[in-house]
């Protein structure tokens, strides 16, 4: 059986504390590539779920994006990812996705 990347942080020292988690880490990149690209397409230009490109989330905010991610979208496959991801965490995802989600951290 497969374990989420994001089950797997979990046990990362510091990831259940926003100010202790470097957001912009390889590994917070690999886990959104990884798990929002499971529905969303490992490119994040759609699958199951809508694509996560900049083009797409045009007119989109960063607060309204968080807001689905920690919640999730009733009547979609969208599932809420509160009891995994801080707000500090969903908000950076979300202004990731905004900016164009990087393809690996940059130095």
């Amino acid at each position: 059986m497969r374990i989420p990347a994001l089950l797997l942080a979990l046990w990362l020292p510091g990831w259940g504390n926003a100010a202790a988690a470097d957001l912009s880490t390889p590994e917070m990149i690999r886990l959104v590539r990884q798990d929002c690209g499971a529905c969303h397409g490992m490119t994040l230009k759609g699958g199951l779920g809508k694509p996560l490109t900049r083009e797409a989330l045009a007119g989109q905010s960063a607060e309204a994006l968080a807001v689905i991610i920690l919640h999730g979208k009733e009547g979609t496959a969208m599932p809420p990812w509160k009891s995994l991801l801080s707000e500090a965490q969903a908000r950076w995802i979300a202004e990731q996705l905004l900016a164009g989600f990087p393809e690996e951290a940059q130095p």
